[in-house]
């Protein structure tokens, strides 16, 4: 994945920066879950056409 985005970083830490991508999106899964539960602040691309549709 690291190659992808950096083909010639020639980065020696690619396995401890994947693993801190992956733990950085679970983290981030688990805050917009969260967000979704409580439905405070947490929009996604058919709430945001729902609103403009009403505001029309």
């Amino acid at each position: 994945m690291l190659e992808k985005v950096l083909p010639h970083a020639m980065l020696k830490a690619k396995p401890n920066l994947e693993l801190r991508i992956r733990t950085l999106k679970k983290y981030w899964a688990t805050v917009y879950d969260m967000d979704r539960a409580t439905e405070k602040d947490a929009q996604i691309a058919t709430d945001i056409v729902e609103e403009i549709d009403v505001e029309d």
